[in-house]
């Protein structure tokens, strides 16, 4: 079964950095497009990035475009998210999700907390 697992997070000063993982199981990881999804406390998710199978092709929301970068090592089965010059804003539980358009499911790991504070 798909199984997705993040880590990575921690507590973080305004303007500093972090770099969160997730490792997927349970399907042919190189085959499929991976996304970062992230949700702020008291607030529903908010897509943040993606990234195609290769890792040749990413695409960013405008709130952390410049900042973050998405990336893949197919051979790990894993998905990064380099996050720089966070924000308090950027406080949130960080999601990875894969996507399968059909039949339509998401699979969600249990996510990993960041956390931007002085």
């Amino acid at each position: 079964q798909v199984q997705l697992v993040e880590s990575g997070g921690g507590l973080v000063p305004p303007g500093g950095s972090l770099r969160v993982s997730c490792v997927a199981s349970g399907f042919s990881f190189s085959n499929y497009w991976m996304n970062w999804v992230r949700q702020a406390p008291g607030k529903g998710l908010e897509w943040v990035s993606t990234i195609n199978t290769g890792g040749d092709s990413s695409y960013y929301a405008d709130s952390v475009k410049g900042r973050f970068t998405i990336s893949r090592d197919n051979a790990k089965n894993t998905v990064y998210l380099q996050m720089n010059s966070l924000k308090p804003e950027d406080t949130a539980v960080y999601y990875c999700n894969l996507r399968l358009v059909w039949p339509r499911v998401d699979y969600w790991g249990l996510g990993t907390q960041v956390t931007v504070s002085s």
